[in-house]
């Protein structure tokens, strides 16, 4: 029964991922709304409206990029017959659990390349020039780091051959993660030690956006906190308290950059804010 489920969801993927997104968006919001971990400096409606403009040009260039996303990967994977998991049979539920462990590792490495190489960090900087953080956060990304973490996805699930079912679960996780860890929301301090065992929790995540430089340089985890527990990158509480530390970046920290166009030029700007065409391929 399950099994059928899973290819009902399948084969009408994209409704099903937009219901997953709505419900999954609209329970944290709710919950940020009554139980909010940080009271809010900046007006909910310039931060949502402007973070949800973002995410919507984002979806529609990879619909016109990658139309069939990185479930196409998967499909062309299939019809040839290519990857390890069409040359060594392994069940299905080996297949989703290898998949969900092997792509956020991929997220995990990836996400410090993007700190650490100058091109990709103007590109994913402009996801922590938020001032706050709260689930649409989570999907504030640029449409260039969209492509980018969309293409990179693609490849390593086209050399592993994984199942459609698995990239489509995978995805669905991701999203909801994101929404999750980004979320402004108060866990139990009891419930968040248990859960960030395991995954990434909001206030594990929070610190990664904080404006102090050896803060926004930990906890690149996606949705396992292990990686960083292993390769050092782990940090548990930041210098000045889930509500007292100041998030954003010193860069692009003031409200007139929380509009729409700003955010997507904020990758070709100087640091001054000023157009800069050349910005995004230089090293400062």
């Amino acid at each position: 029964m399950a099994e059928n489920l899973l290819r009902a969801w399948v084969a009408d993927e994209r409704n099903v991922r937009i219901m997953s997104f709505l419900w999954v968006f609209f329970f944290l919001a709710l919950i940020e709304w009554k139980f909010g971990r940080r009271k809010p400096k900046f007006p909910k409606r310039i931060r949502w409206t402007n973070n949800l403009l973002v995410t919507l040009i984002s979806g529609l260039v990879l619909r016109f990029v990658f139309p069939a996303t990185t479930l196409g990967a998967a499909y062309l994977a299939s019809s040839y017959q290519f990857g390890l998991f069409n040359w060594v049979k392994v069940p299905f539920s080996l297949a989703a659990l290898m998949t969900l462990v092997n792509l956020d590792w991929l997220l995990y490495y990836q996400h410090r390349l993007f700190h650490a190489q100058p091109l990709f960090w103007k590109i994913h900087r402009v996801h922590h020039t938020d001032l706050e953080v709260d689930v649409t956060t989570g999907v504030r990304f640029h449409p260039l780091e969209a492509l980018i973490s969309t293409f990179t996805r693609s490849v390593v699930i086209l050399l592993l051959g994984t199942p459609v079912g698995a990239v489509f679960l995978f995805e669905v996780i991701l999203n909801a993660s994101s929404l999750f860890n980004h979320a402004n929301i108060r866990v139990p301090r009891f419930l968040d030690r248990l859960l960030r065992l395991v995954i990434v929790t909001p206030d594990l995540h929070r610190i990664h956006h904080s404006s102090n430089p050896k803060e926004f340089g930990k906890d690149f985890g996606f949705i396992f906190s292990w990686w960083d527990r292993f390769l050092g990158t782990y940090l548990a509480q930041p210098e000045k308290g889930q509500e007292q530390m100041t998030l954003g970046l010193d860069l692009f920290n003031e409200p007139q950059y929380l509009k729409g166009d700003k955010i997507l030029l904020q990758p070709f700007m100087d640091k001054q804010g000023h157009p800069a065409w050349g910005n995004l391929i230089s090293s400062e």
